[in-house]
């Protein structure tokens, strides 16, 4: 079908009252930048719903693919603009069935009149083009419960027929929400971990932590590229990538070898308040999900939230793995996540780690690193930054 322009509609946004007109200009302000690499759109917002006009010759697919991932948007309409007459719309209408496989299909006629100036109200105009399309298609069936075809117009400043709604990423605006740090690895779990608080509206900083040369620039170069596909959905980010090296091989030299995994997570939770601290961040996102590993049991992951002041966030703490994979496949960093190029939380994991240690223990384990804060402070001194995104 021929699209002149895109109609978006609000999911939950809609719904916040005196504060609507942040979020919708946010909204406006995400789309304008995703779509600035496509070509040249006049993007404005009326009565509930979102304009999106292409100026000149754009990709309508590439739009529309764009489109699919900016959080806040609920459905997509694909619409063609008409003359406010009768005739002018049972024209586009009839053009747009007329690329619609239709033997034996049933159909139904949907109206929405926002300017109340038009003689007929909603229900008479549905009435009346469903009348009008059958005279054209006669073999046509009308079902009101359970069309194989819906034709939409809407009645604004023109008249617009669609008969495509897709359903958008939903959720609420980038940026709405605040700004958290995500602890970023090369598995399948963090990325979906931050899609899924981006997808609230919160704004994302990346850290992650490299351990050259354990492990390799290949592995640093997985989590950017998965960074650049998050950034699809979640908007531009920075990813700190802390060097973790001499705070690893220290925590393994002295330090009880059963608690090396969940010291070691401690630290990097410590370091990335200091990050999100020195960002602006207000929370820290983990990927993890209870009893997945031995440092995600309720013990392991209370001993790592007691070194941190900020909250942390865990949005698949009650998923299980096959959950996980299936967002992660829908969003695109399944095939990236899967790259068999180690981080550094599986070069170094003792083969018998304690699954249920207490804090009280970890604070003993940790005197024996009275270097460890000035460790800290040292990588994060050293940080590489990298811009992911436009």
């Amino acid at each position: 079908m021929k699209t002149d322009l895109f109609l978006l509609k609000y999911g939950e946004l809609a719904l916040k009252g005196l504060n609507k007109p942040v979020f919708e200009k946010k909204l406006l302000d995400n789309i304008k930048a995703r779509l600035k690499k496509i070509g040249s759109f006049n993007v404005f917002a009326a009565q509930s719903t979102i304009y999106v006009e292409p100026q000149g010759e754009v990709d309508m697919e590439d739009t529309l693919k764009s489109l699919k991932k900016v959080f806040g948007i609920a459905n997509i309409c694909p619409a063609v603009r008409c003359a406010k007459t009768l005739d002018e719309i049972e024209k586009t209408a009839v053009e747009c069935l007329s690329e619609e496989e239709l033997e034996g299909k049933t159909f139904k006629v949907e109206a929405k009149r926002e300017d109340k100036s038009f003689p007929l109200n909603s229900p008479q105009l549905a009435a009346e083009m469903g009348g009008r399309i059958l005279s054209h298609y006669p073999r046509l069936k009308v079902d009101v419960h359970n069309p194989d075809i819906l034709v939409q117009v809407e009645i604004r400043k023109d008249a617009y027929v669609y008969m495509k709604k897709i359903k958008g990423a939903g959720g609420m605006p980038i940026g709405t929400n605040g700004k958290a740090t995500i602890l970023l690895s090369g598995g399948i779990d963090s990325p979906v971990a931050g899609y899924m608080i981006a997808k609230r509206g919160v704004r994302l900083e990346a850290v992650h932590f490299h351990s050259h040369p354990y492990t390799s620039d290949r592995a640093k170069e997985k989590v950017i590229e998965l960074a650049k596909i998050m950034t699809e959905y979640c908007g531009n980010m920075r990813v700190h990538v802390i060097p973790f090296t001499d705070i690893q091989l220290e925590i393994i030299d002295k330090c009880p070898k059963i608690l090396l995994t969940v010291i070691m997570r401690r630290m990097m939770m410590r370091i990335a308040e200091m990050i999100a601290e020195k960002t602006r961040g207000q929370a820290l996102i983990t990927g993890e999900s209870i009893g997945q590993v031995a440092s995600q049991t309720m013990e392991s992951l209370n001993a790592t939230n007691s070194v941190v002041s900020m909250p942390v966030f865990r949005p698949l703490i009650g998923m299980d793995k096959e959950e996980i994979v299936k967002i992660s496949k829908e969003i695109g960093t399944y095939e990236t996540s899967i790259l068999p190029f180690e981080d550094c939380c599986t070069i170094f994991v003792p083969k018998h780690p304690k699954t249920k240690p207490t804090i009280e223990e970890l604070i003993e384990a940790e005197k024996l690193l009275p270097e460890f804060e000035k460790m800290l402070e040292a990588a994060v001194n050293n940080e590489e930054v990298i811009q992911v995104g436009n």
